[in-house]
C-alpha cells in the first residue's frame, strides 16, 4: 500500500511512508569512508566537525599569541625599566626600583597569561552556559577558592606589599634566620637569598612579611662591627688595650676617621672581657675584616706575654683522717 502511494505520489517525504532509506552502510569501505566517520563524530558530540575544527585553531591561535604577547611584554619591560631608572641620576634610585619593576613586570605577564586563557575558553560555545552557571555561583567559588589558595594569596599579597614598602629589595644584604646573604630575587610567591657561601635560601613571600630580618643595605651600607676578646686578671688591661687599637689600625678595611671603641664588657669566671668595635664600609667585609684583627691580635699578645686564658678547675684533695 505504502509502495503504491510512492509511486503515484513521488514528491511525497519517505519519513509519511514508512520507506525512509536505511543510513548503515553496507560494506566495510562504507565503513571507512570520511563521510560516515564525519557523520558519526558529529552525531556523537552534536556538532559540526568544521565548527569544532575552527575552534581549536582558534583555541590555538589565542594561546600562541598569548605567549608571544607575554615574552614580549616581559622582554621590553626588561629594556626599558632600567633605563628610566638611570635616568634619575642616582645609583640608590636604580636600586630602590629594581624589586618595584621585578613585581610590577611579573604582575603584568601574569594579567597577559590570564586574559589569554580566559579568550580561548570562551571560544568554546558550550563553556558560555558554565561560565553562567559559575557566575552564579561565585560568591560560594570564592570563598572555596580563597580557603584552598589561602597561603598562596598571602606569598602574592605579601610579595605586592614588599614591592610597594621596600623593606627589603633586590640587591640588599641581609640576615635571615641566622643566614648572611643577599636578596637576589623576588617573584609573587617567594624570595630568594644568596648566602654567603652560595647557598639560595627560597622563601615564601608571607614568612618574609612577618619574621624578624636585619637589613644592612638601608640608608648607609656603613656597619659598626664588635670582636670580643678575653685576658687574663693577671694580664695589664691598657697594655692589651693599646694592643689591640694598634693591630684595628693596621688593618686596611677598619675606617680610621670614625671611632674605634676598646671597652671591658664583663669580669667573667676566668677573663677580663674587652670588645672592640670599628667601622667598615660594607656588611660583607665586616666579618673578615674582625677574624683577621682577632688573629693579629693573638699573635701580639703571645709575642708580648699577655695571657688569653681558657677555662680550669682546682681539685682539692683532701686526706680521710
Amino acid at each position: 500500500m505504502a509502495a503504491d502511494i510512492l509511486v503515484k505520489n513521488p514528491s511525497l517525504p519517505s519519513q509519511l511512508t514508512g520507506q525512509a532509506e536505511s543510513t548503515l552502510p553496507s560494506t566495510v569501505s562504507d565503513y571507512l569512508s570520511w563521510r560516515y566517520i564525519q557523520r558519526s563524530l558529529e552525531e556523537a558530540i552534536g556538532t559540526n566537525l568544521w565548527d569544532i575544527m575552527k575552534i581549536a585553531i582558534s583555541i590555538v591561535l589565542i594561546l600562541l599569541i598569548t605567549i608571544y604577547l607575554a615574552r614580549l611584554v616581559d622582554s621590553m619591560l626588561k629594556r626599558h625599566l632600567p633605563k628610566i631608572s638611570r635616568a634619575g641620576g642616582a645609583e640608590v634610585v636604580e636600586v630602590v626600583d629594581e624589586t618595584f619593576h621585578t613585581i610590577t613586570r611579573r604582575l603584568l605577564v601574569a594579567f597577559v597569561y590570564t586574559v589569554g586563557i580566559l579568550t580561548a575558553i570562551l571560544q568554546v560555545p558550550q563553556l558560555h552556559s558554565l561560565a553562567t552557571a559559575m557566575l552564579a555561583g561565585a560568591g560560594l567559588a570564592t570563598v572555596a577558592i580563597g580557603l584552598a589558595a589561602q597561603e598562596s594569596l598571602s606569598n602574592i599579597i605579601s610579595g605586592i606589599f614588599i614591592a610597594i614598602f621596600k623593606p627589603i629589595r633586590i640587591g640588599d644584604y641581609v640576615d635571615f634566620d641566622g643566614q648572611y646573604g643577599q636578596i637576589e630575587d623576588l617573584t609573587l610567591r617567594h624570595t630568594v637569598v644568596c648566602t654567603w657561601d652560595l647557598k639560595r635560601i627560597i622563601v615564601p613571600n608571607s614568612v618574609m612579611g612577618r619574621e624578624n630580618i636585619v637589613n644592612w643595605s638601608i640608608n648607609d651600607p656603613e656597619v659598626i662591627w664588635p670582636v670580643d676578646i678575653g685576658i687574663a686578671y693577671t694580664a695589664d688591661i691598657d697594655k692589651a688595650r693599646s694592643i689591640i687599637l694598634r693591630e684595628a689600625m693596621n688593618h686596611p678595611y677598619v675606617m680610621k676617621d670614625e671611632e674605634i671603641n676598646i671597652r671591658v664588657t664583663e669580669l667573667g669566671d676566668f677573663a677580663v672581657n674587652l670588645r672592640l668595635t670599628f667601622h667598615v664600609p660594607h656588611r660583607d667585609d665586616a666579618f673578615s675584616t674582625g677574624c683577621e684583627i682577632r688573629e693579629a691580635v693573638k699573635k701580639s699578645f703571645d709575642a708580648e706575654g699577655i695571657e688569653i686564658p681558657y677555662p680550669y678547675h682546682n681539685v682539692i684533695l683532701q686526706k680521710a683522717s
